[in-house]
């Protein structure tokens, strides 16, 4: 008795799924378009890049600019090298 339920349940959704007629995806044109849709969609085209024009070149952004502060924007100087004035050690120190 299960499998003649499990028979009739697959038959069920098969024939659900058998009933949907070819589904148009994403760029699929489902008729030819007119002359007239062909014209408006070269202008909006052509207005879309001119209005690409319009936008002004934006400078780089540095997202982590604030988390390193206003060090990491300062120039790196070079570091002086380290002038020994004598050799001799002075006499009050304890060497280590």
């Amino acid at each position: 008795m299960r499998k003649i339920a499990v028979a009739v349940m697959f038959a069920l959704i098969a024939q659900t799924a058998l009933a949907e007629d070819h589904v148009p995806m994403y760029g699929e044109e489902s008729k030819a378009k007119t002359e007239a849709e062909k014209a408006n969609d070269i202008r909006a085209e052509r207005a879309y890049q001119r209005s690409l024009g319009n936008v002004p070149n934006q400078k780089a952004v540095d997202p982590w600019g604030t988390a390193r502060g206003d060090e990491a924007k300062k120039p790196a100087t070079p570091a002086k090298p380290v002038v020994k004035n004598s050799s001799k050690a002075k006499s009050g120190s304890t060497p280590n």
